[in-house]
């Protein structure tokens, strides 16, 4: 059977190239050897990468070029352009699978419009190790990744996933993982999590707990460093929804203020408050409108 592919024949192909998280060795060989054979080398930081190839004994060449969020839309015209000229180029980024929250769209994007082959070298990626080492369901799962940065969009994002039923996966800072637990736990109610951080480096840890009891431990903390990820258990199948009719029946012949109607629904159906807030505010807007 045919193990490997051609890479210096044909029409150009674009090749996504897993790299490590954290521990060197954690690479295929067929990364490596895609390494060692392309012509062109597109790296997320070129300095991250050069101590990858020291590390395995692979040559630059003068085939390393940067291509990053601040100059993807540039560079995807001039890779384009080596493709279509039958080049083979390999996209690497500083850590993990390239483009699961990592630049790389735009170029795959353009590569598959224009019909070039568009091969992925598959290893390490910090959501799937983080995933299967927290203790937490596996059949079912949900990437979030980073949400965004600004606290009302953050929010509105954690009241549409309140409901998820799968294992949520999401990145954040050490800077701002403490402050995003305490959010977690108001947005979605109490619910088992794993903190994972440094992934296969020599501090790696698994603090597992309650979302506030997480926040309690990392606030206790002098400091968090490294990279992190967060396993949150989804939402609870049985009290993970509500009878829409019911709950409509309940909000129209409330006598009480929307906060102490919010909290009262909470109870009812064991979900989080925040979420039953905005379900009423959302349903009051609704009839206003008529």
């Amino acid at each position: 059977m045919k193990t490997e592919e051609t890479l210096s024949t044909g029409p150009g192909r674009l090749y996504l190239v897993a790299s490590p998280i954290g521990d060197m060795e954690d690479i295929t060989l067929r990364a490596l050897r895609v390494l060692r054979e392309v012509e062109i080398i597109a790296s997320e930081d070129t300095r991250k990468t050069l101590r990858l190839m020291a590390f395995h004994g692979i040559k630059p060449g003068g085939r390393l070029v940067s291509c990053h969020e601040h100059n993807e839309e540039a560079r995807t015209a001039e890779l384009l352009g080596k493709l279509g000229d039958g080049k083979s180029v390999a996209l690497i980024t500083d850590a993990g699978t390239p483009l699961v929250s990592d630049p790389g769209f735009r170029l795959v994007r353009s590569a598959i419009a224009k019909g070039f082959k568009v091969v992925p070298v598959p290893g390490a990626s910090a959501s799937l190790a983080a995933l299967s080492a927290s203790g937490l369901p596996t059949d079912r799962f949900f990437f979030a990744g980073f949400l965004p940065k600004k606290r009302g969009d953050r929010l509105s994002r954690l009241n549409e996933l309140a409901g998820q039923t799968a294992t949520m996966i999401f990145y954040e800072s050490p800077q701002r993982v403490t402050a995003f637990l305490k959010e977690l736990a108001q947005a979605l109610g109490e619910r088992r999590a794993v903190v994972c951080r440094e992934i296969t480096k020599t501090h790696e840890e698994f603090i597992r707990g309650t979302l506030s009891g997480l926040a309690q431990e990392l606030e206790s903390r002098k400091t968090v460093k490294g990279e992190i990820t967060l396993v949150v258990e989804g939402a609870d199948k049985k009290t993970g929804s509500f009878n829409r009719a019911d709950f409509e029946q309940e909000v129209g012949k409330a006598k009480c203020g929307t906060s102490e109607l919010a909290g009262m629904l909470a109870k009812k159906y064991g979900m989080p408050r925040r979420m039953i807030y905005s379900e009423i505010l959302r349903l009051k807007e609704k009839k206003r409108r008529g």
